[in-house]
């Protein structure tokens, strides 16, 4: 299997969380024709514990595309939902530790540059679909481990290796429903990894820190619609009261002991000029450096939601759509990836420890491992950027896939082979 050529058909069929029908098909395909024991769906999802899920139309049309575009209609039947998380499993025939690797799958509401100087356009791998993108890096990732379970499948194993595919990182959404479920708490070490970031090409970094924890939250106000001219008195304008919401939350205090980010995205309502709202929408989200000052930041949020609305005598509703947490990565798991990349001599730089911007939802499953016994990290490859992530632009340098496949086979050789 050709990691740069599976990286360029997902990157023309993007998916956006809860929606990767067609490359969670493809993954399990592969998974099984490698040999691997594969589940999916609600078997390593917890249907509660699902955040931000999509409306569902734009699911069961995901859903269609999917089918149009030579998915396997057997196996996305068990996705139905939007319940696209994908395990393999190999166990070996000595007994040894449970390791497993993560990637994430999803795409980007973003519409991709059409023009010579962006590479999936000029050699025609552009996304097929206007207005989603993978614009992240998820292809490579998901390229990634399709191609690490192929150079393991013939293998002799002391242990078990799990290889995890993650649906709808972007907003923080997927990883709880699989930490939920259960399925990660005989974990023994855990290797999450992304391409780029702040790593530059032909660099390393073993592990991580500085990830922000963080909570997105939705929040809606409903009042009474009522005659803005004839009759104000009858309405209850629920307007108002989210921007009461926004501005309390804007006004929240900095804190001495860690860093805050407070920022209120959007915020929708009303219909007329002449029109009491009588419904508003704002999506929220809190981050901090410390998980304890970020639950914090959430409560008083949801503290002045509640009181704006009773403020002008309207309901209101809550919900958590997406969140993350820090990461604190184990030093057993940073030796070996470091010394496993020494060895390669393909990166000009390796690094035990840098220092990432931004939340990731890895941290649930990492912090769900380490709370059940077992370790984990995040590791960032080095990539050539011509633009920014989440960017029309974006595209990476391919050798890194090569290179992330060489070395996350190091590292499982390491753990599960040379005993």
């Amino acid at each position: 299997m050709d990691v740069q050529q599976i990286r360029r058909d997902i990157h023309q069929h993007p998916e956006l969380g809860f929606t990767e029908f067609r490359t969670a098909s493809i993954v399990v395909e592969k998974l099984q024709s490698f040999g691997f024991d594969v589940m999916y769906g609600k078997d390593v999802m917890d249907e509660s514990a699902c955040r931000g899920m999509p409306p569902k139309y734009e699911i069961e049309e995901a859903y269609h595309v999917a089918l149009n575009e030579q998915a396997d209609a057997e196996i996305i039947k068990h996705m139905e939902g939007g319940f696209t998380g994908v395990i393999g499993k190999m166990s070996g025939n000595k007994q040894g530790s449970t390791v497993a690797f993560r990637f994430d799958m999803d795409a980007l509401p973003i519409i991709e540059a059409e023009d010579e100087g962006h590479v999936p356009f000029r050699e025609d791998f552009h996304s097929l679909h206007k207005g989603k993108m993978h614009a992240c890096g998820h292809d490579g990732h998901t390229a990634i481990g399709l191609k690490l379970a192929e150079t393991l499948k013939d293998e002799d194993f002391a242990g078990t290796l799990l290889l995890i595919f993650q649906p709808a990182e972007e907003g923080g959404r997927g990883a709880s429903s699989i930490a939920a479920n259960g399925v990660l708490d005989n974990i023994d070490k855990l290797y999450c990894m992304h391409l780029g970031l702040d790593a530059p090409q032909g660099e390393v970094w073993c592990g991580t820190d500085g990830w922000l924890a963080t909570t997105k939250i939705n929040s809606t106000f409903h009042g009474v619609s009522s005659h803005a001219g004839v009759a104000p008195e009858k309405g209850k304008n629920a307007l108002v009261g989210a921007a009461t919401a926004l501005l309390n939350i804007h006004a929240l205090p900095r804190y001495s002991d860690g860093k805050t980010r407070v920022n209120v995205g959007a915020l929708n309502g009303g219909t007329a000029t002449n029109i009491i709202p009588d419904k508003a929408t704002m999506v929220i989200e809190t981050r901090s450096d410390k998980a304890e000052i970020n639950e914090d930041l959430e409560d008083r949020v949801k503290n002045i939601v509640e009181h704006s609305a009773k403020m002008h005598d309207l309901d209101y509703e809550i919900e958590i759509v997406g969140e993350g947490t820090t990461i604190q990565c184990d030093e057993s798991l940073i030796n070996t990836a470091f010394e496993e990349a020494e060895e390669l001599n393909l990166f000009s730089s390796v690094k035990r420890m840098g220092r990432a911007t931004g939340s990731e939802d890895a941290s649930i499953l990492i912090k769900r491992v380490q709370e059940y016994g077992g370790e984990g990290t995040y590791m960032l490859i080095g990539t050539d950027l011509p633009a920014p992530h989440h960017h029309p632009a974006f595209d990476i340098n391919e050798k890194s896939l090569h290179d992330a496949v060489k070395l996350l086979n190091r590292i499982a050789t390491k753990e599960l082979i040379d005993k």
